[in-house]
């Protein structure tokens, strides 16, 4: 799925190949730190290849990846979060069995574990649109219609990034954290959906440095044990595929 676009400059009409598939991969239980470092690949690798066009004159078209992954317990503090909205002492993270890094993604402090789906798209956005606002709703909205699915409303809170359920009521509680980077409409990060959670976990932490709110899990929702997470990352792609007008391979 490639389309052509034109920029018209001055005295130059410039032909951008937009490519619209994605390459899907699911690393399955992966450490967080070394698919931090594997997205950190693939982003460079877009990245490099977009300047080596512009210097060359070049219209190779730029590859677009989407991981799915379940980490083990980690908490995660994005570079302009606050430290002290971690909880725990580093003898205590190690007798929980969790790990701790501060990244380059926005947003303040999450956690990842199993029965969580995260997903991280590394996406050229020049292949698609270049908004970072527009691309932070769509992979909100991609979450929304999913839930929908299950016969769960949620939506956005203001000033708040990520889907949550009963905004702006005093039982909002956050159920999809997004905190993404970007560079060259280069991105990378993305979201975690609470899907089968162990939700004991954001008691160590402020989630994303915001007090008073509560977080929760689509089980827990739906009052069931378990949900199916593979039909769960299927609902995703689905609406991900509709608003991003990609392929997935």
């Amino acid at each position: 799925m490639f389309q052509t676009s034109y920029l018209c400059h001055a005295e130059t009409l410039q032909f951008i190949k937009m490519n619209k598939i994605i390459q899907l991969q699911d690393l399955g239980n992966k450490d967080y730190k070394a698919t931090w470092e594997y997205q950190e690949e693939l982003f460079k690798g877009i990245v490099d290849l977009k300047i080596r066009n512009r210097r060359e004159e070049l219209d190779l078209a730029t590859p677009n990846y989407f991981l799915f992954v379940e980490h083990p317990h980690v908490y995660t503090l994005g570079k302009s979060g606050d430290l002290s909205n971690l909880l725990l002492s580093e003898k205590q993270l190690e007798a929980k069995g969790a790990t701790f890094y501060k990244i380059n993604r926005g947003g303040d402090i999450t956690y990842h574990g199993p029965g969580q789906i995260v997903g991280y798209p590394i996406l050229d956005l020049e292949n698609f649109f270049t908004d970072i606002h527009k691309y932070l709703r769509f992979l909100e909205e991609a979450i929304i219609l999913t839930l929908a699915e299950y016969g769960i409303q949620s939506g956005r809170s203001v000033g708040e990034t990520g889907v949550w359920l009963g905004a702006g009521t005093p039982f909002a509680r956050k159920i999809c954290a997004l905190g993404v980077r970007a560079s060259r409409w280069v991105t990378m990060h993305g979201f975690a959906l609470n899907v089968n959670a162990d939700l004991g976990y954001f008691d160590n932490i402020i989630p994303c440095g915001i007090r008073g709110k509560a977080v929760t899990s689509l089980n827990v929702e739906l009052g069931v044990e378990k949900v199916n997470e593979e039909e769960v990352k299927a609902k995703i792609l689905t609406h991900f595929t509709k608003l991003f007008v990609c392929e997935f391979q």
